[in-house]
């Protein structure tokens, strides 16, 4: 802090600096003197400049250090003590030695400065390190923390203050090092044409003439060198500094002759004028744009890059835009005089090298700057949208002072884009993905009366997206065999690179051709008709034959025509689905806008070419089997289009049918290759997917399909295609128009299926837990292991398994189905008539009579699936029980002794390949390379002869259908129906038996939750809660709250996981059997902390990540329930948004509102639309308004009506807060805000939240545990909540949102808020305060009742949600300094252990600033000048004020 102290360090490391640029000067000056080129002079010179280099960056570091420290106030004269040549100033480091000094080198020596040294240039090295140190560290946000904010202002206000002192210098610098550049580069071109003349080549010149050639080299180099540390400093300016420094510009606004060294600027005493004058950067950034020496292209790109970021004023921006497409035009024409020069020299002359190698050898040249090239042109498109919609453009009624219209540069400007775009390279093409996709969702330049903008862009930017879509082999480029393999290997690194690429290009490209193809259809159906004729024509008789497979000869995945056949498959996806609808339905007549003559001609230019393309593709008849494959892809993609015209669509239909009975002829009466069961999958996919679409379309047709999807029952075919065979007729089914004659379709189509699980033999089965082992071979595996591997044993039982599994599957599928359609009806499935309805929305009528019982005969209306239910409802309950009794402990214990029978309870190797991969379905498979087939059961998997490894799957598969049907009973609303009601009470002894939860495993009650809990709080009706959701809700919650505490306890209590955590292994099944033949508590704590888990012979690693994925699972799943059931989330949660909307558009009087869609949504349609871009349907009222009762009556429901479901469930998300996992803690948070907002205000809840859940919010925030960081701020805004609603008097608004509302108080009770009964908005307080919070904080260690007083004292008097955050934090962070002090190692491992202060959320007030604000107030000239003139402005006014009094 010593003045003098100050001084002293900056007198050294100035005086340090200007001594290496004196020995910098001498050493140079002994060097061109010298006439000696030995190796060891070469060493010499390296070593010296490599250690001035380094010697150099390290003081201009230190330096930057210090003036930003002292700097303007301590150190005012930084910028004249450097900035200054040597000879007129003390430390004067600006020092740029005269041409001359490089001009007279004796050529003898040669250039021995090859080590990219600076030479007596290193003290501008340091000048320039210095500005870009201290402006990055005064503006770059990783450094803010370390500098205090007035101490950077200080420093950027200092900068811009004397900016005129070193802005001219940078300007001439650039100047005359870039006029050496190209003086050396013309001699070096000069000699290469020379040698060509001659017939010479580089190589081949002599010693002389190399030493010559060397020297301009070396010239060039290191004047190249300085250049780009000069941009490098100026991306800084452009970055972060006033825009002026860069683009002022005025008399010499051409910049002066860059080339021959005139700046135009000030001399280099650095005495100029106060404005920078004539450096206009700009222009001479634009100059460099044809400069490939030491990347200066590319730098000076760098630097555009960041001044387009800047939001730059219309006409800089203008100015910008006019001179980019001549800069980039004469850099090109640079760079093809240059290539064809140098590459003559080094012998390749157009004589022995083709157009084609020249150019793809200037491609992969230029690659690195096209491609930055092509980011800053679309940054200075994208971001300038505004002035792009600007009527000065659009209306063309503004000129530049050249005479250019402002309309003219813009088009001419996205011309040169639209030419960019065709780059070879997808890379370059992807830069632009963004930009086209903003430009076309404006709504100016997208509307029809400014579309003339775009319009001529349009069609390059469509091809070239479309050309870089169709994947291309890795293994071509490797192999050099692809035609530009080294700009592809320049663009990629490798094939995993280029895969992760196309993902996103894809992605982002049918957004784009969506865009395209819903502005300008004609255009977009011409393009893609044209591209998909070039292709079809090419590709599709199968006569490019590559990568063929060696056994059958056809055509594989890799093969070039099956690869640019999946190329057209998403443009024609998305062109047809982005089209308007106007562009395709001509049934509309009615429709003016539909008629428009126009239109009317687009529209049936728009059918002849799709029906063209379809009668193309039901025309072929591919051969190979991945032909066939694209032929299905391509013929769903016409689903879009059949919906308007079907007259190929039973073609279409027919074509699924064929190849879903598709055998392979090269593999005889053997089981089908990969590749055709792919094709039959994929047929069955799509089948689906079109008769989805447009069902309405197929029924006439329904006799002849139903015959026909007979036949092909009859023949051998896998499950999964039988079941896309039923599925098909059920969608079809949903489009008949009469309920009964839909509800018998559906009946006789699921006729096979019902009378498989009526046979005598499933209900043998399904009678008892013995029946069951007996159908699936587990009880005679169990007398005779050697079944186990019995070929007509496992076959025979396979069958059997097929048998149920697969009837119960067509029934859910089928179910499914029917329910998708019955919500997607006008009433939304709602049972009610059409005309009810309306009247009721008209009446705006609030009570519902279907929020009650509603029969089966009324429900089938709308669902042909739901008068099954009373016959195949009693099976799935007891197939249900049989399979809950069969993991109860003494079962467990029983067949777990038996080596093969254990097995039932394995975990199946696909879930333990879902845990080796986190969930993701990438790679190789199961099956694959590094799969986990053989895992579990050691050297047997499902696929092979044996039950053991099948029975996992088989049991999981039947568990899962039968609670999803159980789901989808709920959904279809048949479980609330009187026609239940008798079986309902057995369905509850069941589903809510306490036994039967207890013994399930962590993955069942995880779909238990997910398909089942979450689909009977959703959609029984509220008039139902008690009667039919109080029965599971209690015995559930108050189940869930012990199994997750059993689970988490052995985590939070060793901290990692321990050994009752570890997976149940083979090794040790005996053991557990006996402790599950003991039962009780200790076997199910056991149970529960491994998840339940048995993993068989699974890797240790392995085993412990799938008890860690169970586990995190079924908290998660849990915490998702709750969120969808109180409306944070899924379909509630867009009926309050819809409502937030609608009170928006009521507010602002903007109907638009309603019909805005989010920016990834395409309009092709009018009229309302919800928040998420879906459509409304035509009875959306009366649909949002029973979910809205639901919605208020259900949270009432399990939080005020029922002691025993509203306690556990509360002390479950209190408990939850504290569990380590982050999403579950985040999604726990709100539900804990909304359960503030509904009871809050009760006394009996004042305990649970002010004790429980208050002291587990501060006991997570202050422990600092690594699991914690990124949701401090949630947990801390849940503890303000709390604090706020019992102690303090204040509300918030739902979600702990917005300031405290403080209420009136008598000095011992509060006033109660108006919204205690509304939970939606903001719900009620504790009207009287309790203790509790405050005991909870006065117990923590390092703070004391005072302390707790004086931060109550703040909150009321800062009620803003920051500043309540913010005092709670900092009364936090003391009590954690205190725990942290008191804790002997606070270094523990894993999740548990305690974030470091960077982490950490309450550390931020604590840091420092490593450089801190100065106590000398910044006094400039500027501000001196401003003061000045306000008060003769004040003068100016009084004076006049006063002239007519006397």
């Amino acid at each position: 802090n010593n003045e003098n102290d100050r001084l002293a360090i900056r007198h050294a490391l100035l005086t340090a600096a200007r001594e290496l640029l004196s020995k910098s000067i001498s050493f140079s000056s002994s060097l061109n003197a010298s006439t000696s080129n030995t190796p060891s002079d070469a060493v010499a010179v390296a070593t010296f400049e490599s250690e001035s280099r380094i010697l150099a960056v390290k003081l201009a570091a230190v330096i930057a250090d210090i003036a930003t420290r002292d700097f303007p106030q301590r150190w005012t004269t930084f910028i004249s003590d450097i900035f200054v040549p040597p000879d007129h100033g003390v430390f004067g480091l600006w020092y740029v030695p005269p041409e001359e000094s490089t001009d007279n080198v004796n050529v003898n020596g040669g250039n021995k400065r090859k080590g990219g040294g600076y030479g007596p240039l290193i003290g501008i090295k340091i000048c320039l390190e210095c500005l870009k140190a201290i402006t990055e560290d005064c503006t770059d946000g990783d450094f803010n923390c370390k500098i205090s904010t007035s101490r950077r202002n200080d420093v950027l206000t200092g900068l811009n203050e004397v900016h005129h002192q070193f802005i001219p210098l940078l300007y001439d610098l650039l100047s005359t090092q870039y006029s050496i550049v190209s003086s050396a580069k013309r001699n070096l071109m000069e000699m290469s044409q020379y040698l060509t003349s001659v017939g010479r080549t580089v190589s081949g010149m002599s010693v002389e003439e190399r030493n010559m050639y060397d020297l301009e080299v070396g010239r060039r180099d290191t004047a190249g060198r300085i250049v780009g540390d000069c941009l490098a400093t100026l991306e800084k300016f452009c970055q972060s500094m006033p825009t002026n420094w860069m683009l002022s510009y005025g008399s010499g606004a051409d910049g002066g002759d860059m080339e021959n060294g005139g700046s135009g600027a000030t001399s280099a005493n650095g005495n100029g004028n106060t404005n920078g004058g004539e450096c206009d950067f700009l222009s001479a950034l634009l100059h460099l744009l044809r400069e490939d020496t030491c990347k200066l292209q590319i730098l000076s790109v760098y630097c555009l890059y960041q001044l387009t970021q800047r939001k730059l004023e219309f006409n800089d921006w203008l100015r910008l835009i006019s001179l980019l497409p001549q800069a980039i035009a004469e850099a090109n024409e640079v760079s093809n005089n240059e290539d064809a020069i140098f590459g003559a020299a080094e012998g390749r002359s157009a004589a022995n090298t083709t157009a084609a190698e020249s150019n793809l050898l200037s491609l992969v040249k230029n690659y690195r700057f096209h491609r930055s090239l092509s980011k800053m042109l679309s940054q200075a498109t994208s971001g300038y949208v505004a002035h792009i919609s600007d009527p000065r453009v659009l209306k063309d009624n503004f000129t530049t002072a050249d005479g250019m219209s402002a309309y003219q540069i813009v088009s001419s400007f996205l011309n040169l884009l639209a030419d960019l775009v065709a780059h070879p390279s997808g890379r370059v093409c992807h830069e632009q993905s963004n930009t086209w996709a903003i430009l076309l969702r404006d709504p100016q330049l997208s509307s029809t009366k400014y579309s003339h903008l775009l319009q001529p862009c349009l069609e390059r930017v469509l091809v070239a997206f479309l050309t870089h879509l169709a994947r291309m082999r890795w293994s071509d480029v490797e192999d050099q065999i692809h035609p530009m393999s080294a700009l592809m290997e320049e663009s990629w690194d490798d094939e995993s690179d280029y895969s992760l690429w196309i993902g996103d290009f894809r992605s982002k490209a049918n957004l784009l051709t969506r865009l395209i193809a819903n502005i300008q259809p004609r255009l977009a159906a011409r393009i893609i008709h044209e591209k998909f004729k070039v292709v079809f024509s090419t590709y599709s008789g199968g006569e490019v034959r590559d990568c063929t497979d060696p056994t059958t000869g056809q055509l594989t995945q890799k093969s070039t025509a099956t690869m640019q056949l999946e190329g057209l498959n998403q443009p024609l996806d998305n062109v047809l689905l982005g089209f308007p609808e106007w562009a395709l339905n001509a049934n509309k007549q009615d429709d003016p806008s539909y008629m428009d003559p126009n239109r009317v001609e687009i529209r049936n230019q728009i059918r002849c070419l799709f029906t063209e393309i379809a009668n193309i593709l039901i025309a072929w008849k591919p051969v190979d089997c991945w032909l066939k494959f694209r032929r299905v892809t391509l013929l769903e993609s016409l689903k879009y289009y059949w919906k308007y015209d079907p007259t190929t669509l039973p073609s279409g239909i027919d074509v699924f049918l064929v190849y879903l009975g598709e055998d392979d002829p090269s593999n005889g009466n053997q089981s089908l290759r990969d590749d055709f069961v792919g094709l039959r999958k994929k047929s069955g996919v799509a089948l689906i997917s079109v008769s989805k679409r447009i069902p309405h379309h197929l029924v006439p047709w329904i006799d002849q399909l139903s015959s026909r999807v007979k036949s092909l029952l009859s023949i051998d075919m896998a499950p999964s295609t039988r079941m896309h065979l039923f599925e098909f007729l059920s969608c079809i089914a949903t489009a008949i128009e009469d309920p009964a004659i839909r509800s018998n379709f559906v009946t006789e189509v699921l006729s096979n299926a019902l009378t498989n699980l009526e046979s005598p033999v499933v209900r043998e089965a399904i009678g008892s837990v013995d029946g069951l082992l007996l159908f699936l071979g587990v009880q005679q595996v169990g007398t005779n292991p050697a079944l186990a591997t019995n070929e007509e044993f496992v076959k025979r039982t396979s069958s059997n398994f097929v048998q149920l599994f697969s009837s119960l599957n067509q029934l859910l599928s089928v179910g499914k189905r029917c329910h998708e359609a019955a919500r997607k009806r006008p009433n939304g499935g709602i049972p009610l008539p059409d005309s009810q309805l309306a009247a009721e929305i008209t009446q705006n009528l609030q009570n519902f009579p279907d929020e009650g019982p509603v029969s089966i005969n009324d429900l089938t209306m709308n669902d042909p699936f739901v008068h099954l239910w009373p016959r195949i409802f009693p099976a799935i309950i007891q197939i249900l029980e049989i399979l809950c009794t069969l993991w109860q402990p003494h079962y467990q214990g029983n067949l777990m002794k038996n080596a093969v029978q254990r097995y039932i309870y394995a975990i199946s190797d696909d879930e333990a390949y879902l845990a080796k991969n986190q969930g993701s379905l990438s790679g190789g498979g199961v099956f694959g390379e590094g799969g986990t087939a053989g895992s579990v059961v050691a050297g047997w998997d499902r696929r092979q002869c044996n039950l053991a490894p099948k029975w996992s799957g088989w049991f999981n598969e039947l568990r899962h259908t039968c609670i999803q049907l159980l789901g989808l009973i709920c959904a279809q609303r048949a479980l609330f129906s009187p026609e239940i009601s008798s079986m309902y009470p057995r369905f509850v002894s069941v589903i809510a038996n306490p036994d039967y939860l207890k013994a399930m495993e962590h993955r069942h009650l995880s779909q238990y939750i997910k398909q089942f809990v979450e689909y009977i709080h959703l959609c029984c009706p509220s008039t139902l809660y008690q009667s039919h959701v109080a029965p599971i809700a209690t015995q559930f919650f108050k189940h869930m709250e012990y199994r997750l505490k059993c689970s988490w306890s052995p985590i939070l209590n060793a901290g990692t996981s321990s050994d009752s955590t570890k997976p149940l292994t083979t090794d040790q099944c005996n053991a557990a059997a006996d402790l599950a033949l003991r039962g009780g508590e200790e076997w199910y704590i056991s149970y529960y902390s491994r998840a339940g888990a048995y993993v068989g012979e699974l890797e240790a690693v392995l085993g412990e990540a799938v008890v860690e994925k169970n586990r995190v699972e079924l908290s998660r799943s849990y915490s998702d329930m709750l969120q969808t059931s109180l409306a944070l989330k899924g379909d509630w949660n867009l009926v309050l948004a819809n409502i937030a909307r609608e009170e928006q558009a009521l507010k602002k009087n903007d109907s638009n509102i309603l019909e805005t869609r989010p920016a990834s949504k395409i309009k092709n349609s009018s009229g309302p639309v919800n928040a998420n871009g879906s459509k409304r349907s035509k009875f959306y009222k009366a649909i949002e308004a029973r979910k809205l009762v639901r919605i208020k009556k259900l949270s009432h429901f399990l939080f005020l009506e029922n002691e025993t479901i509203a306690g556990y469930l509360v002390l479950s998300i209190a408990e939850c807060l504290g569990y380590p996992d982050a999403y579950t803690c985040r999604r726990c948070i709100a539900i804990a805000h909304k359960i503030l907002e509904n009871v809050a205000w009760v006394d009996r809840y004042t305990q649970l939240l002010g004790q429980q859940m208050f002291s587990n919010a501060i006991r997570v925030t202050v422990a600092e545990q690594k699991w914690m960081v990124g949701i401090e701020w949630d947990m801390i805004n849940l503890i303000r909540d709390m604090y706020c609603r019992l102690v303090l008097g204040q509300y918030l608004q739902a979600g702990g949102q917005g300031s405290g509302m403080q209420q009136n108080s008598d000095g011992t009770r509060f006033e109660q808020s108006k919204s205690v009964d509304k939970p939606l908005q903001g719900g009620g307080i504790l009207c009287v305060p309790s203790d509790l919070p405050r005991q909870v904080f006065a117990s923590l260690s390092g703070i004391n009742p005072e302390m707790v007083i004086e931060m109550e004292r703040k909150l009321r008097e800062n009620r803003s949600a920051k500043d309540q955050k913010e005092i709670i934090r900092d009364l936090l962070h003391t009590a954690a300094e205190c725990i942290k002090e008191s804790e002997i190692n606070n270094e523990q491992a894993g999740v548990l252990g305690r974030a470091n202060e960077s982490e950490s959320t309450l550390n931020i007030r604590s840091s420092k600033d490593v450089v801190p604000s100065l106590p000398e107030q910044l006094v400039t000239h500027s501000m001196v000048m401003k003061q000045n003139q306000k008060v003769e402005e004040a003068d100016a006014a009084s004076y006049g004020a006063h002239l007519f009094q006397s």
